[in-house]
């Protein structure tokens, strides 16, 4: 009778054990991002948000918004792809600054990265070296070679907004999960 119960008590401690470490290591844990794929430029939701352009500043500052659509979990392993096009002319791509940990992104989970460019000043977009204005960015995820998906930019009103970059660089934030 008491082995039934040691036996009985050892089952119990190794079920919370056990548990306990599933919490600890949950769906959005890097242990568990393992488990899973890489995220596809196909299988995210992506949103460009332009934000109020602050007074006397000689930068603008925009976020990227991505969310997992497909039906399991995936890893985002990186900085996303982000390049803003002048037809076939100049471009502006964006270089990721900090470090990119994996994100392990659930169904619906969400990423964000914050964007900087220099804005070019009203009426010097002929004058300037690099300027490079559309209010569409091709965006791809991280280390996907099938290529990207076009995203308007908007402002934070949800209406489209035309990006004037006066540089060849975007700088990237390194993403982050959002919270719900």
């Amino acid at each position: 009778m008491r082995r039934r119960s040691l036996l009985g008590a050892a089952a119990a401690a190794l079920t919370l054990t056990v548990t306990a470490g599933l919490a600890l290591t949950g769906c959005g844990s890097p242990r568990m991002a393992a488990l899973h794929a890489n995220c596809t430029t196909k299988g995210l939701g992506w949103k460009v948000t332009v934000l109020k352009k602050r007074p006397h500043a000689g930068h603008r500052e925009a976020r990227l918004s991505v969310v997992n659509k497909g039906t399991d979990p995936c890893v985002f392993r990186g900085f996303p792809g982000f390049a803003v096009h002048l037809g076939k002319g100049p471009q502006s791509d964006a270089r990721g600054h900090g470090r990119a940990l994996p994100i392990d992104l659930r169904r619906g989970g969400k990423v964000t990265a914050g964007l900087r460019y220099r804005d070019c000043p009203k009426g010097s977009l002929l004058n300037e070296p690099v300027a490079v204005t559309n209010d569409t960015a091709v965006v791809s995820a991280p280390s996907d070679k099938a290529g990207g998906r076009a995203v308007v930019a908007r402002d934070e009103k949800g209406k489209r907004l035309r990006m004037n970059i006066c540089a060849d660089t975007i700088w990237m934030s390194a993403p982050r999960e959002a919270a719900e």
